[in-house]
């Protein structure tokens, strides 16, 4: 690739911002918004906010976050255990790896007897990759047992997958993923769990039938259980939710921005052979915005 190529992916890159500035509200914090443009992007994101759903990530992570009573539902309707009783729930929660990848769990759950539970949603067929499923296994029990511990400490845990789509592709509207011995067709009891539930199967005679279609209802009204209706509702109709959705997808914009600007200076720095200064130099980023971006370029 000449210099000129990847000067012309630069300008590509800034009209990218540039787009984004102009339509996505408070990227730049030097940039000032009259009354007008806030009041047209509220009115945006309101719009978009009446068609989210809870198969859609970060409406689920509202939903959902410290919400015990809808993590029970969940959880008793896809293991088929009605007396499943969840002492916490969490949304959105790191966990590290300093020697590989970390992983961002939707929905972390432990219950009363122990059991650790990670529930993703995904609407993208590449999101639910089996390997996935085993990585955010391994990751799971790397965190629950501490040094010292016994092996036989290590709690039960299932990570379950509510996909958009028929992912594995056999037609049922759940797939329980355990180890077996191959030689006798035993199980191997380690206390591993992998559940695939299939989004696209709405039949409405089943409980995880209905289920599927709450997660997929724009409208509480539409909605079978109380549980979920009464969370969508609130953050669709209430004032103080549509508040924190709003301000939810402001977050949400700036982030974007962010990490647009964050692979311009990447690319400019490996292609270029630049330091992180003068390619955010090329991108024009205002001094004020730039000790954020070195570190966040430093992490990469």
């Amino acid at each position: 690739m000449t210099e000129q190529e990847i000067l012309n992916q630069i300008e590509e890159l800034n009209k990218k911002l540039e787009e984004v500035r102009k339509n996505k509200a408070s990227v730049y914090s030097n940039v000032e918004i009259d009354s007008a443009e806030k009041e047209r992007l509220h009115q945006e994101d309101l719009q978009r906010l009446r068609g989210l759903r809870l198969i859609d990530d970060d409406f689920m992570n509202a939903c959902f976050d410290g919400y015990i009573e809808g993590a029970e539902l969940l959880l008793r309707i896809i293991l088929d255990k009605p007396d499943i009783r969840v002492k916490s729930v969490t949304t959105q929660r790191q966990m590290k790896n300093l020697l590989g990848r970390d992983i961002c769990l939707d929905i972390d759950a432990d219950d009363d007897s122990g059991k650790k539970y990670n529930i993703e949603v995904q609407r993208s067929d590449k999101g639910a990759d089996r390997k996935r499923a085993r990585y955010h296994s391994s990751i799971l029990d790397a965190h629950l047992l501490k040094s010292g511990e016994d092996y036989s400490d290590l709690p039960e845990t299932f990570v379950i997958f509510i996909t958009e789509n028929d992912v594995i592709g056999e037609g049922l509207p759940l797939y329980t993923i355990e180890r077996k011995i191959t030689n006798t067709g035993k199980p191997f009891d380690d206390g591993e769990h992998i559940i695939y539930v299939n989004g696209a199967d709405k039949n409405a005679s089943t409980e995880l039938g209905r289920l599927m279609h709450d997660f997929f209802c724009i409208n509480a009204d539409d909605m079978n259980f109380r549980e979920l209706a009464e969370k969508v509702r609130f953050y669709k109709e209430d004032e103080k939710g549509v508040a924190e959705m709003c301000k939810v997808m402001e977050d949400m914009r700036n982030e974007t921005a962010k990490k647009i600007k964050i692979e311009a200076i990447i690319s400019i720095m490996e292609k270029l052979k630049y330091t992180a200064e003068q390619a955010m130099d090329l991108l024009n980023i205002p001094q004020a915005e730039r000790a954020t971006y070195v570190g966040l370029v430093e992490k990469r």
